[in-house]
């Protein structure tokens, strides 16, 4: 077992405490605050009855079974400040869950790594600050990247790995395998800000709030659109598989189209596409796009592809039976 310790008692801790004892793990939530005790005893409580209700819905949608929550919930414990040092010089993995709040992060992981064992990785959950600019902070650097979660954490399988210029790779390697043993699904990305998803959902989200300012739609079906059409294509694809699926060329003429009938850059294709385009690197009817398919069966790959669309519109109570005779 690894033994985890999540530093700072707030939703993003609680949340990653349910990820692993769901996976069988000890967990310390620790809370570094000083505290009274009976504040202390207040912040438990809270604690302990969010993970009861996370635990609770989880049986409800069929992900549990009503016996197994208490089982999970005893896997936990909350730590107070008198016994952080402790915990976490047990912990193989510390994950930092505290606000956004740069100083308040670097005092967290200085105090932190100081007691921690020297091979024990340590991971900041932050969605915002660069890795590079905490892991000065960090007794034995080379330890320390980011490790972005999607809420809800018990939910969502994507982690977003952020090393920095001083991890280790065998550090990331190491997380990677441990997240993967759990059941998520990481993924590795450059020191930039806004790591892979939040780049991407902030670009469709303030598109989707620009439209109904517009009047193109209603909020209502822009959300059926996406529901409908956006999300379910693009959740069986990905974004640089469907753009080779369909041609890079296609993509690179109907930006130039947008970007001019709409008035607006913002909607010209990026440079890669047209170096694409010129290299032959179109998507799949040239053999390579952002993917390479050489010596793949090209029809097998798609007709994969499209029996997950299928089966997703199966869940979706969307596949209904022809009409005949």
């Amino acid at each position: 077992m690894t033994r985890i310790a999540a530093l700072g008692a707030g939703r993003m801790g609680r949340g990653i405490a349910v990820v692993f004892a769901y996976a069988g793990h000890p967990v310390s939530v620790v809370d570094f605050k000083p505290r009274p005790a009976a504040a202390f005893q207040s912040l438990v409580a809270q604690v302990t009855a969010e993970i009861a209700a996370t635990l609770g819905m989880l049986h409800r949608i069929g992900l549990i079974a009503q016996t197994d929550a208490a089982v999970i919930a005893a896997r936990i414990a909350v730590i107070d400040a008198d016994g952080a040092a402790a915990a976490l010089a047990e912990a193989d993995l510390i994950f930092e869950g505290l606000p956004e709040i740069l100083t308040l992060k670097q005092e967290a992981l200085a105090r932190a790594s100081a007691v921690a064992r020297p091979d024990a990785i340590i991971a900041s959950t932050t969605s915002t600050i660069l890795v590079d600019d905490m892991s000065s902070s960090v007794v034995v650097p080379e330890r320390f990247l980011n490790a972005h979660w999607l809420n809800p954490a018990y939910l969502m399988p994507l982690v977003e790995l952020q090393p920095g210029v001083r991890t280790a790779p065998e550090i990331t390697a190491r997380l990677k395998a441990l997240l993967e043993g759990i059941g998520k699904v990481p993924v590795i990305c450059a020191a930039r800000p806004g790591y892979i998803v939040p780049r991407i959902q902030a670009l469709a989200m303030n598109e989707a709030a620009r439209m109904v300012e517009e009047g193109v739609a209603s909020a209502e079906d822009i959300d059926k659109a996406v529901t409908y059409g956006f999300g379910l294509r693009f959740g069986v694809l990905g974004l640089l598989e469907f753009i080779d699926w369909g041609g890079g060329d296609i993509l690179h003429h109907a930006s130039a189209y947008l970007a001019e009938a709409l008035g607006d850059p913002r909607y010209a294709a990026p440079d890669i596409i047209a170096r694409n385009m010129a290299q032959g690197r179109i998507g799949m009817k040239s053999g390579s796009g952002f993917l390479d398919y050489e010596g793949l069966d090209l029809a097998a790959h798609q007709q994969k592809r499209l029996g997950q669309l299928a089966d997703a519109l199966r869940r979706m109570g969307l596949a209904r039976g022809p009409v005949v005779g």
